[in-house]
Formats: C-alpha cells, sequence, structure tokens
C-alpha cells in the first residue's frame, strides 16, 4: 500500500503538467473550427496571420471579411455602413476567434445550440481594446450585447458606439457576452492575447497561452498570475495517471507492499 501511495504521489506533477499541455495549440468544438490546428497556406487578409497554424479553413477566412457572410448570418452595417476603420477591428476579431489555437486556457463549454465551447475572460492586450473603441466610437449600433436578443423584424434605435459603450472597457467586455476582458498589459508582455500582430515575429499568443496554463513561471506583482475562469474549462486529469493508480493498488495487493 505504501509503495501505491508514492507512486500515486509520483504521478500527480505528471498528471498535472498533461492537464496544462491539453490547453495549448487547441481548437474549441464551434461552429466553423477545425478539430485540430494546422498549416492553411490561403488565409484571406486580416486572418492571414495565423497560415502557419489556424484552426479555421481558407473559407471561413474569406467568410469573415463579408458584411454578411453564411459564418453567423449577421450583419456589421445593421445601424447603416460601418466605417472601415471600425470593421477592421471586427474582422481581426472575427479571425482571432475563427483561427487562433492560442485560446485554450479560457475555452469553456457552452449550452448553446451552434457550439459546445466557447472563450470566456481572455485578456485582450489594452491597445487592442483602446484602438477598437478610438476608432468606433462614432460608428453606430443598437445593442450592447451582440450574442443574442436580435429581432430584426422590429427595428433598433441606433446610437453612437460611445453611448452603448461608453468606455473601452465596455465594448470589450460586454459585446461577446464576456468573451474578453480589458488586460492592464500592452502588447509585447506577454501576459495578454493580441488581436493585432506581425506574423513575421512570430505569434506572441502562443507564449501568452502557455503562461496562463501554467506552463512558465508568473513573475511577481504581474497581473498574468490571475487564472483562468474555473469550472466548466477543459483541463482535466491525466488518462495515464487513471490507468496505473488502479495498477499500482492492485500490485501492492500481490505483495508488492511487502518489499
Amino acid at each position: 500500500v505504501a509503495l501505491a501511495v508514492a507512486l500515486a504521489v509520483a504521478l500527480v506533477p505528471l498528471a498535472a503538467e498533461a492537464g496544462k499541455e491539453q490547453l495549448l495549440n487547441v481548437c474549441m468544438d464551434a461552429k466553423h473550427h477545425k478539430s485540430q490546428p494546422g498549416p492553411e497556406g490561403k488565409l484571406y487578409e486580416q486572418c492571414s496571420p495565423w497560415k502557419d497554424n489556424a484552426c479555421c479553413t481558407a473559407n471561413t477566412s474569406l467568410e469573415a471579411h463579408r458584411d454578411q457572410s453564411y459564418l453567423y448570418n449577421f450583419n456589421w452595417n445593421h445601424c447603416g455602413v460601418m466605417p472601415p476603420q471600425c470593421k477592421r477591428h471586427f474582422i481581426q476579431d472575427t479571425c482571432l476567434y475563427e483561427c487562433s489555437p492560442n485560446l485554450g486556457p479560457w475555452i469553456q463549454q457552452a449550452d448553446s445550440s451552434w457550439r459546445k465551447e466557447r472563450i470566456l475572460h481572455v485578456p485582450l492586450c489594452r491597445e487592442d481594446c483602446e484602438e477598437w473603441w478610438q476608432d468606433c466610437r462614432d460608428a453606430l449600433t443598437c445593442k450592447e450585447n451582440w450574442h443574442k436578443g436580435w429581432n430584426w423584424a422590429t427595428g433598433w434605435w441606433c446610437r453612437p458606439f460611445h453611448q452603448v459603450f461608453p468606455r473601452p472597457r465596455d465594448l470589450c467586455e460586454k459585446i461577446w457576452s464576456g468573451s474578453f476582458r480589458l488586460s492592464a498589459e500592452r502588447r509585447g508582455s506577454g501576459r495578454c492575447i493580441q488581436m493585432w500582430f506581425d506574423p513575421a515575429r512570430g505569434n506572441p499568443n502562443a507564449a501568452v497561452a502557455r503562461f496562463y496554463a501554467g506552463m512558465e513561471r508568473s513573475a511577481p506583482g504581474r497581473e498574468g498570475t490571475l487564472a483562468p475562469p474555473s469550472g466548466t474549462g477543459r483541463a482535466g486529469p491525466c488518462p495515464a495517471l487513471l490507468l496505473l493508480l488502479p495498477l499500482a493498488l492492485g500490485w501492492s495487493s500481490q505483495g508488492w507492499s511487502s518489499l
């Protein structure tokens, strides 16, 4: 029994590491995502930074750029023509959501007819959120949460973004049901997810995912020490541990405990 307990204790760190690895380089189980990330040589325009390792297909990346695509039957121009400088942020947001393999630490189960998983509280770099809000502040919309509650038959009261979303935080945290949270960290810190990055310099979000998955030691006092949402995430016990524990206990009953 003592040997079995010792073996179980020794396996716990291995199980923990395996659980963390499950959060890296993954695609969520959602409407248009691939089951596994991989190269996509022809991703369209703003989705192209993910072409070397993507959860989206080339066709999904093309549809992400349409004003009204088959992806979610949603029209960016629901309150008149959305200005191009604003629309580009929504396209980039869609590319991040559909294509990124680095959102594992924030993937949660979803109770929805169109997806089994979603992202929650992804720490979005401060500049990404602030520039999004600034470029959209004078565009028009009519709702705070674009995920639900639409009834196109009744019409809407359209108002400037800065009235619907008085602060950058309101836009980034409310528009997609809490998918993002405004981070105090900035691009290049390794502690926040970037919507915008130069693919020639590599994908910075891979290191961010590793940090939030607990694969890197946190720096004292950094916001990055905050854990991703708990309760319904992907991380789970290592299958190897579940298999080896009964074996260890079985072996101990056959005389190993006497050694």
